[in-house]
């Protein structure tokens, strides 16, 4: 028997406060797979990314979300997180007081439903950590609280490498990071990737700089709320070239 992908977004209709924003997207993410969802400002890629981790500000009013088959279009965001939905966010938030390393156990304790050992995820950190080219002194700062843009996009490929997802949206990773900063994210993922080849990746970016580093599979166009083409990396040139304005 075939296995459904790994997520599957049907004919989504989302609006903030009133105003539509996703008008009918859809869009698959197989195993294994780059996917990148690249438009201009307003399309609609944050409000796609936001949807898919539920957030309350977004509300989907046609179409549905499904996790490797199952529809979650009505779960919360702890649920999907739990299934295997992991969103890199465009700006991480900080938390005082709550360390990476508290931090990191508490969320994957809820991922594999049962305890973890602080030595267990310490072990893990320091391990990549040292993959991703961080100190290791990371563990027991506040988390984000002080952190450089690099080290904030930097320690969420490391949740995302502790977190094990099925499916992750990174949003706009690439948003304020210097050339090598972004180099340093991209061998992160592909790291990643390295150890959980099954893993499926939507990269939402505006520019083809990411795409450099995270060579994709598929390249979706959104703009003004719909999916407009659909190809592979010579979209990203087009795009780079031309701009939007052609499907505007």
């Amino acid at each position: 028997m075939p296995t459904a992908p790994l997520l599957e977004i049907e004919d989504l209709h989302v609006s903030v406060e009133g105003q539509e924003i996703l008008r009918g997207v859809d869009l698959v993410v197989e195993a294994g797979k780059v996917h990148a969802l690249m438009g201009p400002n307003g399309s609609g890629k944050s409000t796609l990314a936001k949807t898919l981790l539920a957030d309350p500000g977004y509300e989907v009013t046609g179409g549905r979300i499904l996790l490797g088959g199952e529809d979650v279009t009505k779960r919360s965001t702890v649920d999907r997180a739990n299934r295997g939905l992991f969103l890199g966010f465009q700006h991480p938030e900080e938390i005082p007081g709550v360390s990476v390393l508290n931090f990191l156990r508490q969320a994957m304790a809820a991922r594999k439903g049962d305890e973890v050992s602080v030595l267990e995820v310490r072990v893990l950190m320091t391990e990549w950590m040292e993959r991703l080219g961080m100190d290791t002194s990371f563990a027991s700062r506040h988390l984000n609280q002080g952190f450089s843009g690099g080290e904030k996009k930097r320690n969420e490929i490391l949740q995302m490498a502790l977190l094990e997802p099925l499916v992750a949206v990174l949003d706009e990773t690439d948003s304020g990071l210097d050339i090598d900063a972004l180099r340093v994210v991209g061998r992160g993922v592909r790291a990643v990737r390295e150890q959980r080849p099954e893993l499926g990746v939507l990269a939402i970016t505006h520019y083809e700089r990411l795409l450099e580093e995270l060579v994709p599979d598929v390249v979706h166009i959104l703009v003004g709320g719909r999916i407009v083409a659909n190809g592979g990396p010579e979209l990203a040139a087009r795009v780079e070239a031309s701009g939007y304005e052609g499907w505007r």
